[in-house]
């Protein structure tokens, strides 16, 4: 895992797999390790079975069989310290990291919908370019953002030239124009606020209390001036905007 993971919609390439999933889903940036090696975990069952979770497993611990049922399991250290040692690598082992920063896979995400949007020929013109500038919270949709949400609920700051029209359902999840230019799927939020909103490490319960991600730790809400922000009074949420923010909690942002 290089990065946390973000709300998107299920991609195309699924086709007909999962027609009872829902539309939108995570998007978990990984980076794999393409080696040769392999080993059978019954082989060292006897080592590995008392390392084993006892509820959630990816593995049963007295057979060594694959529990089916298990997703996204949890293992510890020592688990994976066993699975190097078996294969020949050393504890220490870890993935190279990449040169420079890590890609934005995100943007990469938003710019292929962008390309999708701008190939569309059953919109128009004047259609096709809202929808891309309401990407960058430009143009119709920040107007209408601004008109319901002038300050920020964060950092209670008021001035236009300091926050981002930010979607609440995410741009790249959105189905419809309707949805991506809807001023309801909007808040005016400072630059920080926005970046840890869009990555589910912030959020707002149904009566507008913000809610603050686990993986954010508090040395680094500290540092972003999170727990000394001055605040705003909390305000209900808007009625229109329950819909999105349903979907933030439900596929952003992250327990």
């Amino acid at each position: 895992m290089t990065d946390f993971a973000i709300g998107a919609p299920k991609p195309d390439e699924f086709g007909t797999v999962g027609l009872y999933w829902n539309a939108s889903g995570w998007l978990l940036p990984v980076q794999w390790l393409d080696v040769s090696l392999s080993f059978r975990p019954k082989e060292v069952l006897d080592r590995l079975g008392p390392l084993l979770p006892r509820t959630h497993s990816p593995i049963n611990a007295g057979t060594g069989n694959g529990n089916q049922k298990a997703y996204l399991a949890e293992v510890d250290q020592a688990v994976v310290d066993l699975v190097l040692k078996t294969v020949g690598l050393p504890e220490s082992y870890v993935l190279p990291v990449p040169d420079g920063p890590s890609p934005d896979f995100a943007g990469k995400l938003e710019d292929i919908v962008e390309v999708n949007i701008r190939n569309d020929m059953s919109l128009d013109q004047t259609v096709r370019e809202q929808l891309v500038r309401a990407r960058r919270g430009q143009g119709i949709f920040r107007k209408r953002v601004i008109e319901a949400e002038p300050v920020c609920r964060i950092t209670g700051i008021d001035r236009p030239t300091l926050l981002i029209a930010s979607h609440i359902k995410p741009w790249r999840a959105c189905g419809t124009a309707d949805e991506r230019l809807d001023g309801a799927n909007g808040l005016m939020m400072a630059p920080h606020a926005d970046f840890l909103f869009d990555r589910g490490l912030l959020g707002f319960d149904e009566d507008g209390r913000t809610m603050f991600s686990s993986q954010l730790t508090d040395d680094d809400a500290e540092k972003l001036g999170m727990h000394v922000a001055e605040r705003p009074p909390t305000r209900p949420l808007r009625d229109h905007s329950q819909v999105y923010f349903a979907h933030h909690r439900a596929n952003v942002f992250i327990l």
